[in-house]
């Protein structure tokens, strides 16, 4: 009698837009490929072949989506209608492609492959990455298996909606790092400060912070090494905002070694979505937060409540963030290594490091196992 391999069923990712909803689905599908799985993604035109790791290695499928938050009438109605064929392309590849369940990462380029597995009466998981669930989401949880959590406490879930506390799946790369000790600073090596806007470049950053650097003491600004990553277009302002600073400066659109930047960080400055948070913690940098003002039901403020509640990290709204302010927090953090240590272990129990090891158990214990 031969033995026939055992083929473990597809299971379909739909993600589209900002990182924050692809890295947890690239960290998700990681883990459920080592764990035998048949993975596909469903996103649209923008994200279809152009995603690297294994979303780049997995058959991928593009659907019409359409964004409808901040747009005008006209527009919305045509993103309906996309919206409404993009739901019909994806029962076509659901019904062709028979997954045992679809698992949501948000961003409007998800919403027809989620309608269509509510439609065909396929098991849906939603992955709520922020603090606050975003509209769409609490419209889909509704119909779902379960929803996995990043935080605590999430508000707007809809009642009797099965929520379980997932965590925010990072890059492995990133969430080894917890492994290593904080960096305290010693007389060889630089105060290094990493400074993160996002995918909008936080442009307020490069306005406010290199003042805040130049106001320093000379003696604190040789004792700086700073990474500044903005918008492309910003690189060339940015970096003229340095000019006779006494800092090292590296200013980029875009950092390679993320890696070594966090190893290698002191404190961190960025805004307060999700994923941010979420490598802040597992790293265990001490970090001051500017939440985007202009988030969806101020999402980016409740997501950094955590860091300010648990005293890991300084917390500012950006119309109370200024260089005054910033040079004065440097100028009593630079060479406080007691406070910043102190800082570092209140992160590193805010993290949840195994975040896509817990979706992928949940979604096997809730939904692949309790089927059979």
């Amino acid at each position: 009698m031969t033995n026939k391999a055992i083929t473990k069923p597809l299971i379909i990712l739909t993600a589209g837009g900002t990182g924050g909803h692809v890295f947890p689905a690239e960290s998700l599908a990681e883990e459920l490929s080592a764990r035998g799985y048949e993975l596909a993604l469903i996103t649209d035109s923008r994200g279809k072949d152009n995603y690297h790791g294994k979303l780049g290695e997995i058959k991928n499928y593009s659907v019409l989506a359409g964004a409808l938050v901040g747009k005008s009438k006209l527009f919305k109605i045509k993103s309906l209608f996309k919206t409404g064929l993009g739901v019909l392309q994806a029962i076509f590849i659901l019904l062709k492609r028979r997954p045992v369940c679809v698992v949501g990462f948000g961003g409007y380029a998800s919403f027809p492959c989620c309608m269509a597995a509510i439609l065909l009466g396929v098991d849906l998981v939603i992955h709520e990455q922020n603090s606050v669930m975003s509209r769409t989401n609490r419209f889909l949880s509704r119909y779902a298996s379960f929803v996995g959590t990043s935080f605590q406490k999430t508000k707007y879930i809809p009642f009797r909606t099965k929520q379980i506390l997932t965590g925010m799946p990072i890059r492995k790369n990133i969430a080894t790092l917890y492994n290593r000790p904080y960096q305290t600073r010693n007389n060889d090596k630089k105060f290094q400060l990493l400074i993160i806007g996002g995918s909008q470049g936080a442009k307020i950053f490069g306005e406010i912070i290199p003042p805040a650097i130049k106001n320093l003491p000379e003696n604190l600004q040789k004792q700086l090494q700073i990474y500044h990553q903005c918008r492309k277009d910003d690189v060339e302002n940015v970096t003229s905002s340095y000019n006779q600073c006494s800092a090292e400066i590296t200013v980029s659109h875009f950092f390679e070694n993320m890696v070594e930047l966090y190893t290698q960080g002191s404190l961190i400055i960025s805004r307060a979505g999700a994923s941010s948070i979420a490598e802040i913690t597992a790293t265990k940098l001490p970090s001051i937060l500017i939440p985007l003002p202009t988030a969806a039901d101020d999402h980016q403020t409740t997501n950094a409540e955590a860091i300010a509640d648990n005293q890991a990290g300084y917390v500012f709204k950006q119309k109370e963030f200024s260089s005054e302010v910033l040079c004065n927090l440097l100028q009593n953090l630079i060479n406080d290594s007691e406070k910043l240590s102190n800082m570092s272990a209140r992160a590193a129990r805010l993290s949840i490091i195994d975040a896509s090891k817990r979706l992928a158990d949940a979604i096997e214990h809730e939904i692949i196992f309790a089927s059979k």
